[in-house]
Parts: C-alpha cells; sequence; structure tokens
C-alpha cells in the first residue's frame, strides 16, 4: 500500500468532516437563530429540524472523521448537502446563493467518493481489515 492510498482517504475524510462537524457544533449556540432561520424557508417544525441538522451534521462529520461507519455516514451527509442546497440555496438571482447551492452539490459529490470507496487504511471501518492483513504478513515472513 502506498502512502498515499494510506494517508490521502484519512485526509480527505477530515477535510470534507470538520466542517460539518463545525456546523454542527455552531448550531449548537444559536438555537433562535438557526431555527428561525429555518422557519424563513418555510420548513415546518423547525425545532425538529434543528434537532435532525445537528445530529445529522455532528453526528456524521465525526464519524466521517473517524472512519467509522463512513458510507452510510457519508450517504446521509450526501443527502443532507442535497436538501440543504435546494431548500435554502435555491435563488440562483443572488450569486451567494448560486454558490453556496454549487459548494453543496460539490461536498455531496466528494461524499458519494467515499461511499463508493470506503474510509481508507486509516479509519475504524477497516481497523479489523489492517489487524488480520499484518497478521498474513508476519505469518508468510516467517
Amino acid at each position: 500500500m502506498t502512502a498515499a492510498n494510506r494517508y490521502l482517504p484519512l485526509a480527505g475524510r477530515l477535510l470534507i468532516g470538520l466542517p460539518f462537524a463545525m456546523s454542527g457544533l455552531s448550531k449548537l449556540g444559536a438555537f433562535a437563530a438557526t431555527t428561525g432561520y429555518i422557519a424563513s424557508v418555510g420548513l415546518p417544525l423547525p425545532s425538529l429540524a434543528f434537532a435532525v441538522s445537528v445530529v445529522v451534521e455532528l453526528g456524521g462529520g465525526l464519524l466521517l472523521i473517524a472512519g467509522a461507519r463512513a458510507r452510510l455516514a457519508a450517504l446521509v451527509l450526501a443527502i443532507f448537502s442535497i436538501v440543504t442546497a435546494i431548500f435554502f440555496h435555491h435563488n440562483f438571482a443572488d450569486q451567494n446563493q448560486m454558490f453556496n447551492f454549487l459548494k453543496n452539490v460539490m461536498m455531496a459529490g466528494g461524499l458519494l467518493q467515499i461511499v463508493a470507496f470506503g474510509a481508507g487504511a486509516l479509519s475504524f471501518d477497516n481497523r479489523g481489515k489492517q489487524a488480520e492483513t499484518s497478521g498474513a504478513d508476519l505469518s508468510l515472513s516467517r
């Protein structure tokens, strides 16, 4: 296994997962502002939507960073990104909204790569596989 194959998936998971986790954390300190924004776009049950977004962003971001259930976490975050783009960034006359829409679509694309190819070598998902491989390599060298 090359160093790139070993470390780049971890770097990718960090670069995608950290912003989600940070966004989820920041929402915890801004309940009123966040629920107000959710209500302003016409979504029902803003308090429930707030709770779901915190769980998805913070929980999914942390799972992704750790590489634990990374494919499932990435799929949920990809769906969340697309839904967020559609409901919150659909005014394409506003250049900032267009940018945020495209950003969410790009994040979903990166997340779908994790869904397709997994968390990589340095992850909880592959922890057992590494031990088995290491054991097999040691037994072959004796």
